[in-house]
């Protein structure tokens, strides 16, 4: 079987073209030529004289097309290009996110509250087979909004990021839409989809099918009147308040349990950290962390309470820290009243703070119970809003007992960063604007980038050097999904891997990703893998061997060939990319169940 040819990007890359100045939906698309050409260069200059508006407004649509059909059974991939080594360790790779945007009655949502769509890859690596399965989780609301008879979809809760015009909407009070869609935990033998505002819902590792929810906190939200006498300040009392119209009104949850969770390889742990549902509206947070065994015994329970008005979407944790890279929001009231009134998602409640001209990072002791010195934060010099972290460790220096805290993460401005914009989205129109997340020239900074914060404390736990700069000077181009070989979590690692972009397509220079590379933090190279023009790639997901060395396995990708309307699964070789021969294997999902762009996913070896 002939492989198709395989483009590598120069690291020395052209400069982004302008980007249109006003974008608006075509009235037709246009059809781009078709190309062929040997080398970089040439693909560059095809590229840019074949795009449009019109190709690329359309491209970005189909990229977030919802997918309604599911599998009732495993179906076997068609093998495109290569084939699987006889050494790849059999599992599953999972992956979810939104598989609906768009109901049958005239309504779409944010893909944050799109219904999630579980998709699995099951690979065997003996026989080189690679088996498809995707099913919807069957959350509350998906059984609620999805017709089990004729199929058809319905929205009827608002979710948080949405506003519906197939239903009223002054006085829909349905926010908290626990879609499941945001990432994926194996643990203890148990398969989950997490969201960001409720609890877990289990399926069955093996059919996909939806078990049920999991408490896993077991917090019933009560307030406790003699904790407000002994220790409440105003606040406190506003909580108290506040609580039951929360939870009685809006269904919340009394502690948001986040999506992001973190596996300690070496203790064998599970770390689940939440929020206080009543924090969303006050300017204080209390935050709590959860270690678990592989049996979800609770093994300790670590809360913090911090005088300001942060958000939290992902963090990291080390052998003596848990690390808040903290994001600052405040109440915005002309949002709120449209928020109420049903006329704006009720996330527009809340808007980023950008008061003040530092970021904060709590170094929160993870056994030390005596330890004051978090209430104090460290202070990033600059405005850093936290997306992703790959990860972060500590080394201490032998001679003078400072220690030294490093953190890999993705991290955008809070000028670019806007909370029900995000993707594009805007309620009065049935299309996504690609806008919003394709910066003008000149605004390629702001958006989402590979950095590294390093911060040195004395041997009493004082800072006294904090800096943050790009992760790689040689590469400045927008990156997200940052992931590493996870048996290096909490650990110095050597290799982080992300979906990025190349910059090379004239009206999408910035986002969806159409690269996937591979940064070494120590030497500072840089290798690149792309897939082919009009083709998107999602989250990487490293795939160990079980080798000494931390590069010694595979990679996993899923790339959207939107013009195609096909998905494929590749695999990629981490130590070849940036050469011809980077893709060892390619597998064809067919077109009939081509599904959405995916968030976060999970690999699980065969046991």
């Amino acid at each position: 079987m002939q492989a198709k040819p395989c483009y590598i990007i120069p690291v020395n890359l052209p400069p982004p073209v302008k980007h249109p100045r006003i974008w608006k939906p075509p009235s037709q698309a246009t059809t781009a030529r078709a190309v062929s050409m040997s080398t970089s260069d040439d693909w560059i200059r095809a590229t840019t004289a074949a795009d449009d508006d019109a190709t690329a407004f359309w491209d970005y649509q189909l990229l977030f097309t919802s997918q309604r059909l599911e599998t009732p059974d495993p179906i076997s991939l068609k093998l495109a290009d290569g084939a699987i080594p006889a050494d790849f360790p059999s599992g599953t790779y999972y992956l979810t996110g939104p598989g609906l945007i768009a109901d049958d009655h005239g309504s779409t949502v944010h893909p944050l509250d799109g219904h999630g769509y579980l998709r699995a890859f099951r690979i065997d690596g003996p026989t080189g087979e690679v088996k498809f399965s995707a099913k919807y989780v069957k959350t509350e609301a998906q059984l609620e909004e999805r017709d089990p008879v004729n199929g058809s979809w319905k929205f009827t809760h608002r979710g948080p990021f949405s506003v519906l015009k197939g239903v009223k909407m002054v006085g829909n009070m349905k926010v908290m839409k626990n879609v499941a869609n945001t990432s994926v935990l194996s643990w203890g033998g148990r398969l989950f989809c997490l969201w960001e505002g409720g609890v877990p819902y289990e399926v069955h590792a093996g059919t996909l099918d939806t078990i049920g929810s999991f408490d896993l906190i077991h917090d019933d939200g009560l307030i406790d009147l003699e904790e407000l006498r002994v220790y409440g300040d105003a606040w406190d009392i506003a909580a108290g308040l506040v609580k039951p119209i929360l939870f009685g009104v809006f269904k919340m949850s009394p502690k948001r349990i986040l999506s992001h969770y973190k596996i300690d390889a070496q203790r064998n742990r599970l770390l689940i950290m939440s929020c206080n549902a009543e924090d969303m509206l006050l300017p204080r947070s209390h935050f709590t962390f959860y270690e678990f065994d592989s049996n979800f015994k609770l093994l300790q329970k670590s809360e913090f309470s911090i005088s300001d008005h942060l958000m939290i979407h992902d963090w990291a944790f080390t052998n003596t820290h848990y690390i808040l890279f903290t994001n600052r929001i405040k109440l915005d009231a002309s949002g709120s009243m449209m928020a109420f009134c049903g006329l704006s998602p009720m996330i527009s409640a809340l808007t980023v703070n950008p008061s003040k001209s530092t970021t904060p990072i709590y170094l929160l002791p993870r056994f030390s119970k005596n330890d004051k010195h978090w209430r104090v934060p460290v202070e990033v010099p600059s405005q850093l809003w936290l997306l992703h972290v790959a990860n972060a460790f500590e080394e201490t220096d032998d001679e003078s007992g400072n220690l030294l805290i490093q953190i890999h993460a993705t991290i955008c401005s809070y000028q670019w960063f806007n909370f029900h914009k995000l993707f594009g989205y805007n309620w009065k129109s049935d299309r996504l604007d690609p806008l919003l997340m394709n910066a003008r020239e000149g605004g390629e900074e702001l958006l989402p980038h590979l950095v590294q914060v390093s911060i040195k404390l004395d041997a009493n736990g004082y800072c006294q050097k904090c800096n943050a700069g790009l992760l790689n000077n040689k590469w400045r181009r927008p990156s997200d999904f940052p992931v590493i070989n996870t048996g290096c979590s909490g650990n110095r690692h050597t290799y982080v891997y992300a979906a990025a972009s190349s910059g090379s397509r004239q009206a999408l220079p910035h986002f969806p990703y159409d690269t996937v590379v591979k940064l070494n933090t120590l030497n500072k190279s840089v290798h690149m893998w792309y897939p082919g023009r009009r083709r998107f790639v999602g989250e990487p997901m490293f795939v160990p061997k079980g080798c000494a060395a931390e590069d010694d396995g595979y990679l996993l990708v899923v790339e959207y060939a939107v013009s195609l309307h096909i998905c494929y699964l590749v695999i990629l070789n981490p130590k070849r990319i940036g050469e011809a021969d980077s893709v060892i294997a390619r597998f064809e999902v067919p077109k009939f169940l081509t599904f959405p762009f995916g968030f976060h996913g999970i690999w699980t070896p065969n046991q």
